[in-house]
């Protein structure tokens, strides 16, 4: 397992199949924008989304997308607030804000995002 600065550091990437992300790391999920979406609601039954934390690693499954790859282009990013496993959600330097990029190859870039990129709060 990872860490996200270990990822971020190595420029680790990402898999996307179909309408799933695989990170490499684990995390607690505060916010996805993807597109015009914004989701928020993590639980079991939430509609937009299914994140499963597996041993060493995120699955995220956007359940209103069927090919991602198709739905967006390698310009567009999707942009999450998570905080890393094993960390306190409670303390706001925990919150980390990270774009992800989907690439040919099934691969998906995982970089940090500064001031610059819009970050709906």
């Amino acid at each position: 397992m990872y860490t996200l600065d270990e990822v971020l550091k190595n420029k680790i990437s990402g898999l996307c199949y179909g309408n799933r992300i695989l990170l490499p790391f684990k995390a607690h999920f505060l916010k996805v924008v993807i597109g015009s979406d914004i989701i928020i609601d993590f639980s079991p039954n939430s509609k937009g989304i299914n994140i499963i934390n597996q041993e060493g690693f995120s699955d995220l499954y956007f359940l209103d997308y069927k090919m991602l790859s198709d739905t967006l282009s390698k310009f567009d990013a999707i942009k999450i607030v998570l905080v890393e496993e094993r960390k306190n959600l409670f303390d706001f330097k925990n919150h980390r804000k990270i774009a992800l990029y989907i690439g040919e190859k099934h691969q998906v870039s995982i970089e940090e995002t500064d001031a610059d990129i819009l970050f709906i709060e």
